[in-house]
């Protein structure tokens, strides 16, 4: 049985709930008994899916409260009830289709391209990078912008105008690119309302399920020492920040020495108090 979330502006004023049993197969993914229902017993239903391959990032929803992308979710391993229901923390247009319209204007008060000083003559020749030079941001270019870090992410709960890791990691991204002049203009956006100092840790609390790993590794940890406030600074140090090694996930701390959360997160599979925001004195070790 699936228990679909359904939405029609011109009718509802909530989301309301609507149940369809079907027959499935061993191997089927969530999205595959999505496209079943469109298909075969709803076709008004509404969702965004497009290459059923994890790459083009589209079919990211909420199943059994955590944000997964459907094409690669097995149903093997829920039981005889499925809850699906569009990505938390934006604004739905129908059914299962969110608003990504704030998503991509954070993306691109970021900067996300390279930034030259003085563009280079062309019997100068191409920008060559090392092995070196090109692994230094790689990780943080393969972000396939599914969204669902934004979902999980209890900061961009609490503050819906905080930049979000994927925006946060894409202009690291383009910080560390050998070819790039444009860090000095990018740093001033990170210092400004919204940025890196509203999250406190960048790991805990973002998903399993990012194919790319881009939001889950400490890009903001990196983008705080260039501040001049990151673990590695003398200010981070006070503060009693660790340092994460690359690629490994953030490390716990002492969760005695933690603050707690601002309020419960609200999405389902997140733990309470994963992860907090900075904002005045909610900045505690």
């Amino acid at each position: 049985k699936f228990v679909i979330s359904r939405f029609d502006p011109d009718q509802d004023e909530e989301p309301r709930s609507q149940q369809y049993e079907i027959p499935v197969q061993s191997d089927w993914k969530v999205l595959d008994a999505i496209n079943f229902i469109k298909d075969e017993i709803d076709g008004s239903l509404s969702h965004r899916w497009s290459c059923r391959m994890a790459v083009c990032g589209s079919c990211g929803m909420m199943v059994n409260g955590e944000p997964k992308l459907t094409c690669k979710t097995s149903l093997a391993q829920y039981g005889g009830t499925v809850r699906i229901e569009p990505l938390a923390n934006f604004p739905i247009v129908r059914d299962l289709v969110v608003d990504i319209d704030g998503f991509m204007n954070k993306f691109e008060s970021v900067k996300p391209w390279i930034i030259s000083a003085k563009e280079r003559a062309v019997e100068e020749g191409t920008h060559a990078q090392s092995p070196a030079e090109l692994d230094a941001f790689k990780q943080f270019s393969m972000c396939i912008n599914c969204m669902l870090c934004y979902s999980a992410c209890p900061v961009v709960a609490n503050e819906p105008d905080f930049i979000g890791p994927a925006a946060i990691a894409l202009g690291h991204r383009y910080n560390m690119d050998s070819r790039d002049e444009g860090q000095d203009e990018r740093n001033e956006i990170f210092r400004g309302e919204g940025t890196v100092f509203l999250c406190q840790r960048m790991q805990r609390g973002l998903p399993e399920e990012c194919r790319s790993g881009s939001s889950r590794q400490p890009g903001e940890v990196q983008r705080r020492d260039r501040l001049g406030d990151g673990p590695g600074s003398a200010p981070g140090r006070r503060l009693g920040w660790r340092v994460p090694r690359i690629p490994a996930p953030w490390r716990r701390r002492n969760p005695a020495r933690r603050g707690p959360p601002r309020r419960a997160n609200p999405a389902p599979g997140v733990p309470v108090g994963a992860c907090v925001s900075t904002r005045s004195s909610e900045r505690r070790v």
